[in-house]
């Protein structure tokens, strides 16, 4: 999370510290009243006396300052400090010379402290109040003092209106506190409005809530992160974690892991080793041997199958594949009329996906629909889970969603479907440079 610490710190007081010190005029000797017997001369508000005009004469610091004479500039400021009954506006003075030192030479515990002062001094116009404010709740946050920093950028906001300019940083501020209650709150509530009004969240605020999860075992809150990140900034890692954490998830059953390893194969340029050879496996064991040999074949292709200890056991499985798919391509129609007599619509069901692995899409799609008419499906949502990733695969976008959105379920099912439909609707770029279907 460093990529988040406070850039503008170093530009604030530039800005606030452009003048070193306001411009001074001093009492003159001759004053209205004579001060009482023993007591300090008074200086006319916003004036200096004589005496501490002397030694912080602006054009004397400026002086030290550019040469770099720091000690000088620190010694005229430790003198003046010791100076009795300096008067609200002269200590004003003074603290605005330590800010601008402090700042120079990165005494963070006197800028915030001389900070601090300043902006109570009431002497501040509107914007250098809300500059002032600003630089201090800065010092906080990159002291690691979340609390004094969220207290701080609170009251920036509402001083000056501006609640939109710091707010990323109070919420990173409660994150960093370790209050990721209230560091989710806020973080969904900016979501949410963005969502509601057409528009993306921010990568950076997608990966906090991640990270809000993750830290608070929050598994929940860090799947919807995941989704989001999925959603709207797709790469094989968030791809791979999401699909990951779905089979985690409390409920899920066991019989999607084809599914999955479907969606996977589509969503990532490359999959692990493990997974290609999983979906060839459990491909082949669920009668779907071209699906298999394609998958096989890719991972091959890639690079990624073939290779270190698994070698021989790759090639095995590639022949099985290879073996079954030709088996399967010369007997698939025969099974046509068999299904159509069957009493419901499993079959259809099976040999249209079938088809569908062969890339004919449309006769494929066409059995599915016969099969899901049918009826005495044992669980017809997932039927219509495949026949809607069966419209992605043959590049009906439209009939794909229309179907993955009509998908209902607890078990998975519908999660499955939605994700389907983050991956229709990805990101131009991401879907520019997304794998091409299985062929």
């Amino acid at each position: 999370m460093s990529q988040f610490r406070l850039a503008r710190l170093s530009l604030l007081l530039a800005a606030i510290g452009l003048n070193m010190l306001p411009a001074l005029s001093h009492a003159q000797d001759a004053q209205p009243a004579a001060p009482a017997a023993g007591a300090p001369a008074a200086a006319p508000a916003d004036t200096v006396r004589p005496e501490v005009f002397k030694l912080l004469d602006p054009a004397v610091v400026k002086a030290s300052m550019d040469a770099k004479n720091y000690a000088d500039v620190q010694s005229r400021i430790d003198q003046v400090a010791a100076i009795p009954a300096l008067t609200p506006y002269e200590l004003f003075v003074l603290n605005r010379l330590r800010v601008a030192l402090a700042s120079t030479t990165n005494n963070a515990p006197m800028a915030m402290t001389a900070l601090e002062a300043v902006i109570e001094s009431g002497k501040l116009d509107k914007k250098a109040q809300g500059d002032f404010i600003q630089a201090l709740a800065n010092y906080h946050y990159n002291a690691k003092d979340y609390s004094n920093a969220i207290k701080w950028f609170t009251r920036y906001q509402t001083e000056t209106g501006d609640v939109a300019g710091v707010r990323q940083y109070i919420i990173r501020a409660y994150y960093f506190n370790n209050d990721f209650a209230r560091a989710k709150q806020e973080l969904m509530s900016d979501i949410t409005a963005k969502q509601q009004a057409g528009q993306t969240p921010s990568l950076e605020e997608l990966q906090l809530l991640a990270n809000t999860g993750s830290k608070s075992k929050d598994q929940a809150t860090y799947l919807i992160a995941m989704e989001n990140l999925v959603r709207y900034y797709p790469s094989d890692d968030y791809w791979s974690d999401l699909l990951g954490r779905l089979q985690g998830k409390a409920g899920y059953s066991d019989r999607f892991a084809l599914d999955v390893l479907r969606l996977q194969n589509q969503a990532v340029k490359t999959m692990s080793p493990e997974d290609y050879s999983d979906m060839g496996e459990i491909a082949l064991q669920n009668a779907f041997p071209t699906e298999a040999k394609k998958v096989l074949d890719a991972g091959f292709a890639k690079g990624v199958l073939g290779t270190g200890a698994n070698a021989a056991k790759h090639k095995k499985l590639r022949d099985q594949a290879n073996k079954a798919a030709a088996d399967d391509a010369k007997g698939i129609a025969a099974g046509e009329a068999s299904a159509l007599k069957s009493k419901d619509g499993t079959g259809l069901i099976n040999l249209g996906y079938a088809y569908v692995t062969m890339d004919q899409f449309d006769k494929g799609i066409d059995l599915i629909q016969k099969g899901i008419a049918k009826g005495g499906l044992k669980r017809p949502e997932d039927a219509k889970l495949r026949l809607g990733y069966s419209y992605a695969m043959a590049g009906k976008k439209d009939e794909a969603i229309k179907e993955l959105e009509s998908v209902k379920g607890t078990d998975g099912v519908s999660d499955l479907a939605r994700y389907w439909i983050f991956w229709l609707n990805r990101p131009a770029t991401a879907a520019a440079a997304a794998p091409a279907a299985a062929q």
